[in-house]
C-alpha cells in the first residue's frame, strides 16, 4: 500500500528577497521625499485646492473631453475612408495618419498657437467679386483654448484612426457579405452590423488613448492653454517654489487618472459581457 505523499510547493527564496528590497526601497523614497527640508509641504497644501488651480483642473478636462470627442469621430471617419476601396480616398486618409503621427505634438501646437504670424484674418467672400461674408481676425478664432484642442484633435484622430481600423478590420467579411445579402446598405452595415461588434476590440485600446490625450494636454501649457501645468507654472513664477506647484499639478493628474482608469475598467467588463 503507497503512502499518501504531501505536495510542498517550491519555495522561491531569489523573489522574495527581491520582493522585500523593492519595498524597502520604494519605504526609503517616500520617507525621504516626505522628509526633505527642501520641500515646503505646507505650499503643496496651500494650493492644492486653490480656486486657481482648480479652475486649471476643470480647462484640463475641458480640453481633454472635447478633444476627445473630435478626435473619435475624425477617427471613425479617417478608419473608414483607410478601407474604401477607391484609393484616392484611401491615399488621403493615409497622408493625414502619417502627416499627424509624424509631426511632434508639441510642435503641431506651437504652429497652431502661431497662425497669427501668417495668417492675419479668415475670409470668405465670392469669387469674382468684392463681396465679403466674413472676415475675421485669426487672432479672435484660434485662441490658447481653439488652438489647444485643435492640436490634440488632430493628433489624437491619426492614433486611434489606426485603432479604429484594426477594430472595423476583425470583423469578418461574411459579416458584411451577409448584411448585404439582407439587402442592407454600406452605411447601414457599418453603423449596425460592423461597429458595435468592433466596439470591443477598439473600446480599451480608446480608454488608453484617453488617458495618454489627459497627459498630453500638459503640453498645451507651452501656449498658455490655460490648463492645470499653465496655472501652476503661473503660480510658481511669482512665489518661486517650482517643485511645489509641480507635485501640486502631479497629484491632480494622478487623481484623475485613477478615476478613469476605474471608469474604463468597468466599460470594458459591461462591453465584453454583451
Amino acid at each position: 500500500m503507497g503512502r499518501n505523499l504531501m505536495v510542498v510547493p517550491v519555495r522561491h527564496y531569489g523573489r522574495m528577497i527581491f520582493a522585500v528590497i523593492v519595498v524597502l526601497a520604494v519605504i526609503g523614497t517616500v520617507y525621504s521625499i516626505a522628509t526633505n527640508p527642501n520641500f515646503e509641504w505646507s505650499v503643496v497644501a496651500e494650493f492644492l485646492f486653490s480656486p486657481s488651480i482648480l479652475r486649471g483642473l476643470g480647462s484640463t478636462l475641458v480640453i481633454t473631453i472635447v478633444s476627445m470627442v473630435i478626435a473619435v469621430v475624425l477617427a471613425v471617419v479617417i478608419a473608414v475612408m483607410r478601407i474604401s476601396p477607391s484609393r484616392i480616398i484611401s491615399s488621403v486618409a493615409a497622408f493625414y495618419v502619417f502627416v499627424f503621427r509624424g509631426i511632434p505634438l508639441i510642435v503641431l501646437l506651437i504652429l497652431l498657437g502661431n497662425l497669427g504670424l501668417f495668417l492675419k484674418s479668415i475670409t470668405i467672400g465670392i469669387p469674382g467679386t468684392q463681396v465679403v461674408l466674413i472676415d475675421v481676425p485669426i487672432s479672435e478664432v484660434i485662441t490658447p483654448f481653439v488652438a489647444s484642442v485643435a492640436g490634440l484633435s488632430l493628433a489624437g484622430a491619426a492614433y486611434m484612426a489606426e485603432i479604429v481600423r484594426s477594430g472595423l478590420l476583425a470583423i469578418g467579411r461574411g459579416q458584411r457579405e451577409a448584411a448585404k445579402a439582407l439587402g442592407l446598405t454600406s452605411s447601414r452595415t457599418l453603423r449596425f452590423i460592423v461597429l458595435p461588434q468592433a466596439l470591443r476590440v477598439i473600446l480599451p485600446p480608446m480608454g488608453n488613448e484617453f488617458i495618454g490625450m489627459l497627459k498630453a494636454s500638459a503640453i498645451v501649457s507651452v501656449i498658455a492653454g490655460g490648463d492645470l501645468l499653465t496655472v501652476a507654472q503661473g503660480i510658481a513664477g511669482t512665489n518661486y517654489r517650482t517643485i511645489e506647484l509641480l507635485i501640486v499639478a502631479t497629484i491632480w493628474y494622478l487623481l484623475v487618472i485613477i478615476v478613469f482608469s476605474i471608469g474604463q475598467y468597468f466599460l470594458e467588463r459591461r462591453t465584453a459581457e454583451k
